[in-house]
């Protein structure tokens, strides 16, 4: 019987091990920082790509010495995570799968799916959709003696922002299909707040993409779509349970 209970850990045994999981999750990001930076030209060409399709030229412009070599190692890091995340997300579960119950541990594999699915349509979205017609938008509306000439640690970071925004804002599902999972969420609670909710996504929008009105309508219906798929998801696992 004792060889097939396992031990239980104390406080200082979780630290530890805490510790390893947070060493190998920085090892996986510095191993795919580095073999991002390899390729950091062509990623660069394709983040500058928006730039070129717009109706009104954009010119973009490095406005300190060192400023296109932190670029580089910027979005390089940011590349390592995005390449690293299976490893993240693993030592994430099996720093957290000996606290959970049998029953818990079956939502593992639907839960990390959906995650990095929702995360990559959400980036998607962010690339395709939101960045050209912000870029469209703002670049349009200058006056006709003044050039477009954008810092380019600005673009990067308007461009991060809206990518991750986005990747982060549809995982409303997964959070749906974990609150759920746990008991604290049903269909009827969600469907009570729907008015509620739209309000929250209104404020939400506003605060992911540039100040513009159409802008916030644009990011607002996928968040309204997710907030109705995210009841449908609520009520497949509350129907199992």
């Amino acid at each position: 019987m004792n060889a097939e209970t396992p031990k239980e850990m104390g406080f200082l045994d979780h630290l530890e091990e805490l510790r390893w999981r947070l060493v190998k999750t920085l090892l996986a990001i510095t191993i795919g920082s580095a073999i991002s930076f390899g390729y950091i030209d062509k990623i660069l060409e394709i983040l500058l790509y928006p730039t070129k399709n717009t109706s009104n030229p954009i010119s973009l412009q490095v406005l300190s010495v060192q400023g296109m070599f932190l670029i580089k190692w910027f979005i390089s890091f940011i590349s390592g995570i995005l390449i690293s995340l299976p490893v993240l997300i693993y030592q994430f579960w099996q720093f957290v799968a000996p606290g959970l119950k049998i029953n818990e541990k079956k939502y593992a594999f639907p839960v990390v799916f959906f995650a990095c699915s929702s995360f990559l349509v959400g980036v998607s979205f962010g690339y395709f959709i939101l960045i050209p017609f912000s870029l469209e938008f703002f670049s349009g509306i200058s006056a006709g003696h003044v050039e477009n000439n954008f810092s380019i640690q600005y673009y990067f970071s308007f461009l991060t922002w809206l990518m991750l925004g986005a990747g982060l804002i549809f995982q409303l599902p997964v959070v749906s299909l974990l609150l759920s999972a746990i008991g604290l969420l049903t269909p009827p609670f969600m469907r009570h707040y729907r008015r509620h909710s739209i309000i929250v996504i209104m404020i939400l929008s506003s605060f992911i993409t540039p100040p513009d009105p159409v802008s916030m309508l644009i990011m607002a219906f996928p968040l309204v779509l997710l907030y109705e798929i995210s009841i449908g998801v609520s009520w497949l696992v509350n129907r199992k349970k």
